[in-house]
């Protein structure tokens, strides 16, 4: 059976996975860019057309980074990380933070108690808005990955979802030396996660630690 996936999430040594008061002109809310300053500039990211012209970086980062796409065939992500809005969509008009052709050219699972039309955007990439549980999810999303693996995307509360669940098979988590005190955690309410996990952590010259977790039995 295919896997399940987490890559390049990050947290606060405190734990935090975003700030608080996310917004549409603040993704990860008072936390900046400062969760993702490991990542901006390696390779795979510039590769996305993400984050400017500047040379690409290699080395560690990269290495880490660029796993998140080879054998994915679709993602699931919380509602959250699709857009800021909350409630009943105001209107359909928002269709994610990536402009037309999003970087995940596979179909992705959206994770919504208020549904919408399945999205199709440029480059492969089409938006289905579902209202269920993770193992109900996992089960449509494997039927759209056509037998490739799954890539839970986040946020915090998805994938914690999908922990507590027992469903994720590979994590990968890079711990980012700052403090935020204040936002979404994503260890809340998992205590003893790691004895379901081999572990192994590499850090980095940038000052970030890659934590590598492999669920025992996983192939």
């Amino acid at each position: 059976m295919s896997l399940v996936r987490v890559h390049n999430f990050s947290v606060s040594l405190d734990g935090f996975a975003t700030g608080e008061g996310q917004r549409l002109d603040a993704p990860f809310g008072h936390a900046g860019s400062r969760l993702m300053q490991w990542a901006i500039g390696t390779r795979t990211f510039r590769a996305m057309g993400l984050h400017g012209d500047s040379e690409a970086s290699f080395g560690v980062d990269d290495a880490f980074a660029g796993a998140w796409g080879p054998g994915i065939g679709a993602e699931i992500m919380g509602r959250n990380k699709f857009g800021p809005q909350r409630g009943p969509w105001e209107n359909e008009e928002w269709k994610g933070w990536w402009g037309e052709n999003p970087v995940f050219h596979t179909p992705v699972v959206v994770l919504t108690h208020h549904l919408r039309p399945a999205l199709e955007m440029d480059g492969g990439t089409t938006f289905h808005f579902v209202d269920a549980g993770p193992a109900v999810a996992l089960e449509q999303a494997r039927a759209l990955a056509g037998g490739l693996d799954v890539r839970i995307g986040g946020g915090a509360i998805t994938i914690r979802q999908f922990l507590a669940a027992d469903l994720i098979d590979h994590l990968h988590v890079v711990v980012v030396p700052i403090i935020l005190g204040r936002g979404e955690r994503l260890w809340e309410g998992l205590e003893g996660l790691e004895e379901r996990f081999d572990i192994e952590a590499t850090p980095s010259p940038s000052g970030v630690v890659h934590l590598v977790g492999t669920r025992r039995g996983a192939r």
